[in-house]
């Protein structure tokens, strides 16, 4: 045969957005940075614009992946049958957490108190959290575990230098070891949020008491980052010291350098947080020493529990901040029927919705942030009991559904792994489930209305300083506020309960509009109450009201 092939050329691609590498994800989160400086934490700024840029490098990027598609992996034994109960994750999974305690992403605002250092601390843990989520697990339970700690004087002298540092060693923590990261154990299979169910027994080892060593012997059915230097649990305590439901701090590793015992039955497979690994456990006789009074264990852990609803809020708030900017980037660099995706009408609603939904997550979390700093007046406090437990409902419940609508911005691609929204649908919705699922939640919120007035008070003025900046707001506070009066009164009622998630919802939803009415253009603020509020909303993304200034509200995303 004379002829040649004359093969043509049919993989040239086109029409495919450029990496969304190499940015600076903080001065291209215009939303964040103005709540960053709005609520005391300007000085902030230049530390969150390195982390921006770290955090949106392609190498950040590429240790994400890594670090989620090569998931923990355990080892019970070593080599010659030693019980070492030992987790290998991936260097890339060790290098994202030392940047993140480099940059303070755990305890920075219990190191340096000052005004505004838990929104600076909220905006360093959102932003590596928008990237990888999964390593912000431990990252948290170290920022929660401080106030516990502070419990038991002797254990804090000995734990909190460890904890406040900014340093990371994956090693497990010995006595000359500089730092510390922390996890919680807490749930039982037979209990799950019903703590008081646990069954895990803690038996003197001498007179006991607050500060003095027991033995534990029980299974805990989670416990995240198992390779942690230490975890709070939860105990039934027995001896003539004290009973009940007690707090303990449980080393992985004794002062002579020998393991405690903490054997790790199995890693569970999660449908997401696969870079982090969450496990069963066993205590047999494991040492722990004793946080606070014995049979006070839940209240020891409440300010912790709180912390850590904030950062599921967070965390949350991350994924949708991660969703619409990369919803946006494939939207505007993608020609569909002759136009720029971006420019479709159909699809800049669905844009700026998720805009919307985003920036008012973002609002009420630095909100939230602002309350948590160590100036806050009893009023603050008080607020941030009710809005913290309020946020964490409805933000994390949003999570999922945001991010859905976000990975079909993408179509076909975004539906791969190749892209980080499949990732970040697999992974919201465990800010929803831990530290409280919706129920546990909505009454928890109950209970704060009836039993502490001052916070409903308290949250009740956060959203009239709104009053008049819309009367479809209006008219949603009136609504809402002859409800909680209505619902606060009987929490234990049938007919409270099951009002409860419509009532939290309600809250959520005014607590967001009132701050976006305060804070954001009105073009972004008239649309999110209109749409949410108004009596023509609707359930899905992109429905928004006729005449919204959609380009407005994507301008600042």
């Amino acid at each position: 045969m004379s002829s040649r092939p004359t093969p043509h050329l049919t993989h040239e691609v086109a029409n495919q957005p450029p990496p969304r590498t190499d940015v600076d994800e903080y001065a291209t989160n215009l939303v964040l940075a103005e709540a960053v400086e709005r609520h005391d934490a300007a000085w902030a700024a230049e530390e969150l614009s390195v982390v921006g840029h770290l955090v949106g490098s392609a190498s950040f990027q590429h240790d994400a992946d890594l670090a989620n598609t090569n998931v923990p992996t355990l080892h019970p034994f070593d080599r010659w049958g030693n019980r070492v109960d030992h987790v290998e994750y991936h260097p890339a999974y060790h290098r994202i957490i030392a940047d993140a305690v480099a940059h303070g992403a755990h305890t920075s605002a219990w190191a340096q108190p000052r005004p505004g250092a838990n929104v600076a601390r909220a905006a360093t843990f959102m932003l590596f959290s928008q990237v990888e989520p999964g390593h912000a697990c431990p990252v948290s339970m170290t920022h929660a575990a401080v106030p516990s700690l502070a419990v038991q004087p002797e254990v804090a002298a000995q734990w909190l230098p460890r904890v406040l540092a900014r340093s990371y060693d994956p090693a497990l923590a010995t006595a000359g070891k500089p730092s510390a990261l922390f996890g919680m154990a807490m749930t039982e299979k037979q209990g799950g949020s019903d703590v008081r169910a646990n069954t895990t027994v803690a038996i003197p080892a001498g007179q006991g008491g607050p500060g003095a060593e027991y033995r534990l012997t029980g299974h805990k059915w989670f416990c995240s980052a198992p390779m942690s230097d230490a975890f709070l649990v939860l105990a039934q305590a027995k001896g003539a010291a004290g009973e009940g439901l007690s707090c303990f701090l449980l080393p992985r590793m004794l002062p002579d350098g020998t393991r405690n015992v903490f054997r790790i039955q199995r890693l569970k497979d999660k449908l997401g947080n696969k870079s982090n690994a969450s496990s069963e456990i066993e205590l047999d006789g494991t040492v722990g020493v004793l946080i606070g009074e014995p049979g006070r264990g839940v209240r020891t852990i409440i300010e912790m529990v709180a912390r850590t609803r904030l950062d599921c809020v967070l965390g949350s708030t991350a994924g949708m901040r991660q969703g619409v900017a990369e919803a946006i980037w494939h939207a505007r660099h993608r020609t569909t029927f002759g136009r720029v995706l971006a420019e479709q009408p159909a699809m800049t609603a669905v844009l700026a919705d998720l805009a919307l939904e985003s920036e008012a997550a973002t609002l009420t979390a630095l909100r939230l942030a602002r309350a948590h700093d160590e100036d806050a007046d009893d009023a603050e406090q008080a607020f941030r009991r009710l809005a913290t437990a309020v946020a964490k409902y409805w933000i994390c419940k949003r999570g999922p559904h945001h991010a859905y609508e976000a990975m079909e911005c993408l179509g076909g691609n975004g539906y791969t792994e190749d892209f980080p929204l499949a990732r970040r649908y697999r992974e919201q919705p465990v800010m929803a489930i831990w530290e409280g699922s919706g129920n546990v939640i909505a009454l928890d919120v109950l209970r704060a209305l009836a039993r502490e007035p001052a916070s409903a008070e308290a949250f009740a003025a956060e959203l009239e300083l709104a009053r008049g900046g819309h009367p479809v707001l209006d008219a949603h506070l009136d609504l809402t506020g002859r409800r909680v009066r209505e619902l606060a009164v009987d929490p234990a009622s049938a007919a409270a309960q099951r009002g409860a998630r419509g009532l939290v919802e309600a809250m959520a939803l005014g607590l967001q509009a009132s701050l976006l009415t305060r804070f954001a253009p009105s073009a972004t603020s008239s649309a999110f109450v209109e749409a949410r509020l108004g009596p023509d909303r609707n359930h899905e993304y992109g429905a928004l009201p006729v005449g919204a200034d959609l380009e407005s509200i994507l301008s600042r995303h």
